[in-house]
């Protein structure tokens, strides 16, 4: 096959064991086909992996190098891009559910699918930590299975199309320590290649020994590698639990270096050598000597491990169906292929020894080779399933530096800043501007707030240029985030009240008096340049005294005074239209024609009483001022505007302007909710940000996008 005749897009999978490493490039064919089109197996030269976990990243990285260095040569193609898959060690699994409602039927698409999963992820996470809060382990998602979807509350088997309000997801989400996944990822990045996917080795085996159409039988499928024993459990049509041991082929190949006097390499190959048919096998001793054993003395010499070994993994496979053995068991690995192993695990399990079986050639049936010489076998399953996987589910994980901080983050193909930000562990009032302290207190027995002044936004930079919270990232990005700031505490003066600016109103000696209302701050009375404390009880007088009426009007009386035509004393309250009555001393005001003003009184008098009431009015301010002169400065008074945000009409209080960002604090926006979505953020049809300075009536659209 030419190169010319290869697809442009071709999967390269990687199966990291802790023996080899095998390559494989190939491409998916109709159905369920899959055409290798080359593949490479390259042995450790060290016990670099023990158990299914790197020990020398440097060593397994040079394999790494081997392999696809010789896998470009065969397919004449530069590699970039892997699948890998990780052993389940130190495994953890949850299984949860999550649901989204729709205002009304929507038809399901595929983003709206995954959206759901990832909740459900998220819900499995939430679940898995709480189980294990006591571990010093992060954990992270390597893999996920559907366990059941729910349309309208009713179970289905795919959601794609259909028409719903409700729809739900039952996930079995899969965690392991970061320190497992970030071993592998370097490995892999040292050998110049980056993750395109990752997934579990069980899962990578399942796409291949068990067909969908046999997930309706309680099946068992057990990956037996070199240092771990992987299991997952199949009921129902889905994957209803993973579990892991960690013994496996090398536990029987210490076993031979020790009975056998060899170093390990050599126990390898006596015991490879031993599951075939060969009757006598030769090597050499460590003291170079050269000797003969009979197959079934090498086989006597395991025996004792492999009950160990499948003991172990029938009691993991009953404990994780409930409790009862399942109904069958396919077993893939080079692990698997020691004679005796499917033996002894039926026994175990009280199977019928049919009911146990190896796996390999009758499973590849639609897996063709290019490459002549490749024998199908147990020890390709995974490999090729790591292919697979590629096609079903892509889930890997990303790399980026927040303040020089490296963080990893599940790429779900939408990841943002604000996203590496959360991880990072930056809150939401250190990403978007704070306001300061607020002030309340009451007015007339109604309670008031001022709010804080509005601090100074994040500043952020992606890859050294100025960004947006929600920005794309990708692959090593360099984030650097200069966090928000608080703005002043609130303050408010008694001049800047409304009730400051009312008036009283009524009559000396038949003509009309105005005058502005007392204030009273718990008790006591106050002037306009009050500055309002947290907790004061405001209260606007609605009355004068006869004697504060007189002091106001700078008047003295002359003999009885008259209330409302009844004799009054100095402490009599005067009420709106009241009248007074009076026989004045000494004439000392003027009269002046009513007006708007609220501190102008209408009384005939002299030219002396009409400067002193010109210089009263001068000494207050008047109400249609739309400022207020406070220890030097000037502050603009505050307004009301009301805009629709969603279609919502919001009244935005307590400032003289207002931007974008003001919306927080009426509409609930929680980026906590971002989950690797978008936000669209537009005023009048028009994207911007939350700067963006708003007036009376804009039209605001702001959402997620799904």
């Amino acid at each position: 096959m030419s190169n010319q005749a290869y697809p442009d897009k071709m999967v390269f999978g990687l199966d990291i064991g802790t023996r080899s490493i095998v390559g494989t490039v190939g491409y998916k064919t109709s159905g369920n086909g899959f055409t290798v089109v080359a593949q490479c197996t390259k042995m450790h030269e060290t016990r670099a992996m023990m158990d299914g976990q790197i020990h020398d990243i440097g060593s397994v990285a040079s394999t790494i190098t081997q392999v696809r260095k010789e896998l470009e040569a065969q397919t004449g193609r530069k590699l970039s891009e892997v699948c890998i898959a990780a052993a389940g060690r130190v495994l953890n699994t949850a299984t949860a559910y999550a649901e989204m409602s729709f205002e009304e039927e929507t038809v399901i698409n595929e983003e709206i699918i995954h959206s759901l999963e990832m909740l459900g992820v998220e819900n499995a996470y939430r679940k898995m930590k709480e189980e294990n809060k006591d571990t010093e382990h992060n954990f992270f998602c390597v893999a996920y299975t559907v366990v059941h979807y729910y349309l309208n509350g009713f179970m289905i088997t795919n959601l794609e199309e259909h028409k719903a309000a409700k729809i739900g997801v039952e996930v079995l989400a899969t965690f392991l320590p970061d320190e497992v996944i970030d071993g592998l990822y370097s490995a892999v990045q040292k050998a110049g290649l980056q993750v395109e996917n990752l997934t579990l080795e069980p899962i990578a085996a399942m796409q291949v020994a068990i067909p969908e159409k046999f997930r309706l039988l309680n099946i068992a499928l057990v990956d037996v590698g070199a240092g771990t024993s992987d299991i997952c459990i199949t009921k129902d049509g889905s994957v209803v639990a993973y579990g892991m041991i960690p013994m496996a082929g090398d536990m029987l190949t210490e076993v031979i270096a020790r009975n056998r006097l060899v170093d390990f390499k050599s126990a390898e190959e006596i015991k490879l050598e031993a599951s075939t048919r060969k009757k006598v096998i030769t090597y050499k001793d460590i003291m170079g000597l050269k000797q003969k054993a009979d197959r079934g003395e090498i086989l006597k010499d395991v025996e004792e491990s492999i009950s160990k070994i499948t003991q172990a993994v029938a009691g993991q496979i009953v404990s994780l169906n409930g409790g009862k053995p399942v109904s069958a068991v396919f077993v893939v690995g080079g692990g698997g292929k020691v004679p005796g192993f499917t033996e002894k695990l039926s026994e175990y399990l009280k199977l019928p020894k049919e009911r146990v079986a190896l796996r390999g050639e009758e499973v590849l049936s639609e897996v063709t080779f290019l490459q002549e010489g490749i024998k199908k076998d147990s020890l390709l399953v995974t490999p090729i399933g790591i292919c697979l996987n590629y096609y079903e589910q892509r889930n890997s994980f990303i790399f980026v530096r927040v303040n020089d901080e490296r963080i990893k983050l599940y790429d779900n193909g939408k990841l943002s800043i604000v996203d590496a930000a959360l991880q990072y562990g930056y809150p939401n009032d250190k990403l978007f501007p704070a306001r300061g302290k607020e002030l309340t207190f009451t007015v007339n027995g109604e309670k008031r707030m001022v709010r804080g002044e509005l601090g100074e936004a994040a500043v952020i930079r992606l890859n050294g240029k100025l960004s947006g919270i929600n920005a794309p990232i990708k692959q090593n990005d360099e984030i650097v985030i200069q966090e928000s700031t608080r703005g002043d505490a609130a303050s408010c003066t008694i001049g800047k009240l409304p009730e400051f600016k009312q008036t009283l109103s009524f009559s000396v000696n038949g003509n009309k008096v105005t005058c502005p209302r007392y204030m009273q701050v718990n008790g006591e009375m106050v002037s306009e340049y009050y500055e309002i404390k947290d907790g004061d009880v405001i209260i606007s007088v609605d009355y004068y005294t006869v004697e504060q009426a007189m002091t106001f009007l700078d008047i003295v009386p002359q003999g009885r005074i008259y209330v409302n035509h009844v004799p009054a004393k100095p402490q009599e309250r005067i009420y709106e239209n009241f009248s007074i009555n009076m026989e004045i001393e000494e004439q000392s005001y003027q009269a002046e024609q009513e007006t708007e003003e609220p501190y102008v009184t209408e009384y005939a008098g002299d030219a002396a009483a009409e400067t002193a009431a010109a210089k009263e009015a001068e000494a207050r301010v008047a109400p249609e001022e739309n400022k207020a002169e406070v220890a030097g400065q000037t502050k603009a008074v505050t307004r009301d505007i009301v805009v629709l945000v969603n279609g919502q009409p919001k009244v935005l209080k307590g400032k003289s302007s207002y931007m974008l960002v003001d919306v927080l604090d009426v509409y609930s926006f929680n980026l906590a909710d971002a989950r690797g979505r978008e936000a669209v953020v537009k005023v009048n049809d028009i994207s911007t940000n939350f700067m963006q300075v708003l007036a009376e009536g804009d039209r605001i659209e702001l959402y997620w996008k799904e």
